[in-house]
């Protein structure tokens, strides 16, 4: 797929990518000016393991009003996006042979950063609501040895672009809870809500038990500055996590840290945000119009209401065979079977709508349901 995308009339609904064309290049260039007349030299020396602390400072704030509570900052650690931070939860808590527990479908970077600890995958059923929590009961009722971790991703989840509901929500920490298993809940989508009420984080309940929490900048900034950030509340998890990073990298970059830090405090960064939403509802919508026009009766799709990704199932297809025939037709997108730990599931695709323009879509998804036809 890779290659075929090189090729300049090829439409691809593939990455998971931001719009380009939306990162504020300029506002960067002088926050990175200011950043140098101000640090100077320091901003270039190495820091501290846990993220420098106007950085840490800012996300605790950010985050505060979410989560109906005061956040230390003592308790976030900045690492280098969110798949560091996905590797080093592996890291920590996952021994060979270990279970996990999933979304089904659930996103594929976790489960590359847990395969690489050599984990088993127990997957809990999801529908146009999230994860069922009846169904999370009944796995770990069953759960045999007893799983690591639950990783979620509740707000406009990759692949399927789905929402947890608002009254699954707190079920689900309860169970969590009750079991004594910690939660892993990966929120890289938040800020990117086209419409509705934002919802609590499952963060936000109080519990006895442990909810660790991914968020990111790559969504709201910019993916190569690799800022990210993991609030964990548990000191004992955090300063695993602490020696994990030590021996990857020693901390993230410093100076990176104070361009990002400065950009965000500036007042473009709010317009920036509201930019990315408006451009993305756009976007959402010329797919799924694009889609209600042209696709076959054999085919369903929901509509997101936020984040990257709309989710369409072809009845009766196997979407890796179909990528060859879509290729063909000079278009590409992501196969479901790789959302899905024991690739069982054939019939699912994930379309990325962030990264194309509106021509693009329309033509793409033209293209697309002609070779659904013609496999």
């Amino acid at each position: 797929m890779l290659k075929v995308t090189q090729q300049p009339d090829v439409i691809s609904f593939g990455g998971g990518l931001p719009a380009p064309e939306l990162f504020p290049t300029h506002e960067i260039a002088q926050a990175t000016k200011r950043v140098m007349d101000e640090y100077g030299a320091s901003a270039l020396q190495y820091s501290v393991t846990e993220g420098i602390p106007q950085m840490r400072a800012w996300v605790a704030q950010r985050l505060g009003p979410r989560f109906c509570r005061t956040i230390a900052a003592d308790d976030v650690l900045i690492v280098n996006g969110s798949q560091q931070g996905l590797d080093f939860l592996g890291k920590i808590f996952i021994d060979p042979g270990d279970h996990v527990v999933l979304e089904s479908p659930s996103y594929l970077g976790a489960i590359q950063a847990f395969d690489a600890y050599e984990a088993r995958y127990l997957t809990v059923e999801t529908d146009e609501d999230g994860i069922i929590p009846e169904s999370l009961e009944r796995v770990l009722d069953r759960a045999d040895p007893f799983p690591k971790f639950l990783y979620l991703v509740p707000n406009f989840q990759n692949p399927t672009g789905r929402t947890l509901a608002a009254n699954r929500r707190e079920r689900v920490v309860r169970i969590c809870e009750r079991y004594d298993l910690p939660v892993i809940e990966d929120d890289p989508y938040c800020e990117l809500r086209f419409e509705g009420e934002a919802l609590p984080p499952l963060s936000s309940f109080q519990t006895t038990g442990t909810v660790i929490y991914l968020g990111t900048g790559s969504k709201i900034v910019a993916p190569g500055m690799r800022v990210a950030w993991l609030v964990i509340p548990n000191a004992d998890v955090r300063e695993k996590i602490v020696l994990a990073k030590q021996g990857a990298d020693l901390h993230s970059g410093t100076i990176t840290q104070y361009v990002f830090h400065e950009y965000v405090c500036s007042p473009a960064f709010e317009e920036h945000v509201q930019e990315i939403i408006s451009t993305y509802r756009h976007r959402r919508d010329v797919m799924y119009e694009a889609l209600r026009e042209h696709a076959p009766p054999s085919v369903s799709f929901n509509r997101p209401h936020g984040g990257m990704f709309l989710w369409v199932r072809a009845a009766g297809a196997d979407t890796a065979e179909l990528l060859k025939v879509s290729t063909k037709e000079r278009v590409v997108f992501v196969p479901g079977e790789s959302f899905y730990p024991a690739r069982d599931v054939h019939d699912g695709m994930r379309l990325n709508f962030s990264n194309s323009s509106e021509e693009k879509i329309r033509i793409g998804i033209e293209r697309l349901c002609k070779a659904i036809e013609e496999a």
